[in-house]
């Protein structure tokens, strides 16, 4: 099981020499990977529809740093030498699909392969409205089509596409290809069907978050329950369902939280005991990653929480 943690990239913690320390810190602690989180613009005041938070609300940073992701991903690679660096995810509408692989593709040949790409199809209209150019009715049908330009252009010599979303005519060139064969490996995220869906036919493994009100994945029972539909949906696409990893996201861990809404633990509350019995179940129901939160406004204290989550939790799971 991979264990990887999230590096903040807004906020008072997103100023460059925080973010390489935390960054470096993390490779030296033995965590497996980083992630990176994508918004290019955000509205001013709280916005309704995120999916992940009990209230339905979203609320943009304190003014200041927001780092776009993909050169974050760059500086970051640049920066360290082993730790995978995995975009959590990649809201594959907001950029050109053809520009976008180009970027991904470079990323992967810098960084020596260490590029995995979470991807989602986004959910904040306003900021499509702001830099997108198809229409957010139909970002699911445009992350689709992105993602097999994605495969083409990485995968083959003479790549053509002629797409309703993406064109690439015969006779031009992209290069370089990955470094990864066939290419950098796909983490999709999302709870509800079409993100299911879509990771059973393209995904390299299933990146949940399981607080989406909609589509709760916050304790074992329910968890147990997305991978068996995981399971189900892979085996209609006609893939091996053995093919495909499951990475869940923890936004927090180790504190005391009234049980869910069916009655059970909510998974990684409780303590940091409970929270290694967490990881051996995941682990059992075939959980391949895990990432955790150690964000805030702190460097010095995030920095003190990796080190203890070090000797409390990595040094006893492996």
């Amino acid at each position: 099981m991979q264990i990887g943690f999230n590096l903040p990239v807004s906020g008072p913690m997103a100023a460059p020499a925080t973010m390489v320390g935390i960054a470096q810190l993390g490779e030296g602690l033995g965590f497996d990977y980083l992630t990176l989180t994508d918004h290019l613009v955000l509205p001013e005041a709280s916005v309704a529809g995120y999916p992940y938070s009990e209230s339905g609300e979203f609320y943009s940073p304190d003014p200041g740093h927001r780092h776009e992701q993909l050169t974050t991903a760059a500086y970051i690679a640049a920066k360290t030498e082993r730790i995978r660096l995995v975009l959590a995810v990649l809201v594959v509408p907001h950029r050109p699909a053809v520009l976008a692989a180009k970027m991904l593709a470079t990323i992967d040949v810098l960084s020596g392969g260490r590029l995995t790409v979470g991807i989602g199809a986004g959910w904040l209209q306003s900021e499509f409205e702001a830099v997108v150019t198809t229409p957010f009715a139909e970002r699911g049908a445009v992350t689709d089509e992105y993602l097999d330009a994605f495969r083409t252009l990485w995968t083959e010599a003479r790549p053509s596409i002629e797409g309703r979303y993406v064109r690439f005519g015969a006779g031009m060139v992209f290069d370089p290809k990955p470094v990864q064969q066939p290419h950098p490996p796909f983490w999709v995220g999302g709870e509800s069907g079409p993100s299911m869906r879509r990771a059973a036919r393209l995904g390299d493994a299933w990146y949940p978050i399981g607080s989406n009100n909609a589509h709760l994945l916050d304790t074992l029972p329910r968890l147990e329950a997305g991978i068996a539909r995981l399971r189900q949906l892979t085996r209609a696409a006609g893939r091996d369902p053995a093919d495909i990893g499951v990475v869940y996201r923890v936004k927090r861990h180790g504190q005391e939280a009234p049980p869910a809404s069916d009655g059970h633990r909510r998974l990684f509350t409780g303590g940091i005991a409970r929270v290694l019995e967490d990881i051996a179940a995941l682990r059992r129901i075939g959980v391949t990653g895990l990432d955790f939160d150690f964000e805030g406004r702190d460097a010095g204290k995030a920095a003190a929480d990796m080190q203890r989550f070090r000797t409390e939790v990595l040094d006893h799971i492996r």
